[in-house]
């Protein structure tokens, strides 16, 4: 699947062009997730491709799901290709890309509708498909010039409900944050480990806080919010890689930066903030040692546990306020 569709830093981009550029797989793994990889398959149908046998030679057991994409109609090649792939039980999605140089054309129309031509092209892609013995095609709209329009949450959450629980995560965390949406799921996806780092941190490695009954692994802690900040693209690659994409100046991306974060994460930064949040904490330690008592006898575990789970939740939101804030900067120059 071309890792263009996936906003991935151009210099590990696939090759583009008006003649065959893709001669054999080619993987690209994702450059904060190398767990998530992107192949890069030829085109089905070619001289060296044919129809008939192409699974086997690009090792169709080794992809999770696979992304059929055309910039007009499918062709009976892609067709025939689906139709195997869905005879072996395995996920494909057809994506239906450059549809805003679709739109733009359409739009010298009088009559013109978004809505409506968007709607006419999905529909004669599906009734292609399904013609030719396509089950129950899924197709999608995209644009890789126009990342946050169109069909691309659809094709998310699609994706989201088909994969397996253990790869969801890691498949949305590795998305680019272009729409308002994916960045909610990617917020909640990262609120929902926050209670078990902050059990893990409490009672595993323990380390002693200086001038506090706290114990925590702070090395733990420093990776879970690094996390928090390259899932939401707030590194300086992923600002320069959005401010290419949207032509707006990475000093305006930067200026939404307002958390400290954003210019450290260690592991003194984060003995501050817990010593910081064990105030707090200790109004909810009580509730926490009587609902976890496995965290052991004395309270110290309790306030380990409060103080780690309040100092992740503040990191969290102030993060993702950061990143919602870069967000809304990208989406006014689609306006």
């Amino acid at each position: 699947m071309p890792s263009e569709a996936w906003g991935m830093r151009r210099k590990m981009s696939a090759p583009t062009g008006v003649v065959e550029t893709t001669t054999e797989p080619t993987a690209y793994p994702h450059p904060k997730y190398p767990n998530v990889i992107l192949w890069d398959l030829p085109g089905v149908g070619t001289q060296n491709f044919k129809a008939d046998t192409y699974l086997e030679q690009v090792e169709f057991d080794r992809y999770d799901f696979f992304i059929i994409i055309a910039s007009e109609r499918f062709r009976s090649s892609n067709v025939d290709l689906a139709t195997q792939i869905q005879k072996m039980k395995k996920k494909f999605y057809f994506v239906r890309s450059k549809i805003d140089v679709d739109v733009q054309a359409e739009k010298r129309r009088k009559s013109f509708d978004q809505k409506l031509v968007l709607d006419r092209i999905r529909q004669d892609c599906i009734q292609g498909l399904v013609k030719n013995g396509v089950d129950h095609p899924a197709v999608f709209l995209i644009s890789s010039y126009e990342l946050g329009n169109y069909d691309i949450n659809a094709l998310q959450d699609t994706m989201e409900k088909e994969l397996p629980d253990h790869k969801r995560d890691m498949l949305l965390l590795a998305l680019p944050n272009v729409t308002m949406k994916i960045h909610q799921k990617k917020r909640e996806a990262l609120g929902a480990r926050v209670w078990k780092m902050a059990l893990l941190s409490a009672g595993i490695a323990a380390v002693p806080i200086p001038g506090l009954s706290i114990c925590t692994d702070v090395a733990i802690l420093v990776t879970e919010i690094k996390e928090y900040y390259q899932a939401f693209g707030l590194d300086e690659e992923s600002l320069e890689n959005l401010s290419n994409q949207m032509e707006v100046p990475v000093e305006e991306f930067r200026a939404c930066l307002k958390s400290p974060l954003n210019k450290e994460i260690s592991a003194d930064v984060v003995v501050k903030m817990l010593t910081k949040a064990a105030g707090a904490g200790m109004m909810v330690a009580g509730h926490v040692f009587n609902m976890l008592p496995l965290l052991g006898s004395l309270p110290a575990g309790a306030l380990s546990f409060a103080s780690t789970k309040l100092m992740l939740e503040s990191c969290l939101k102030e993060l993702a306020a950061d990143a919602q804030s870069v967000l809304m900067r990208a989406l006014q120059t689609e306006v």
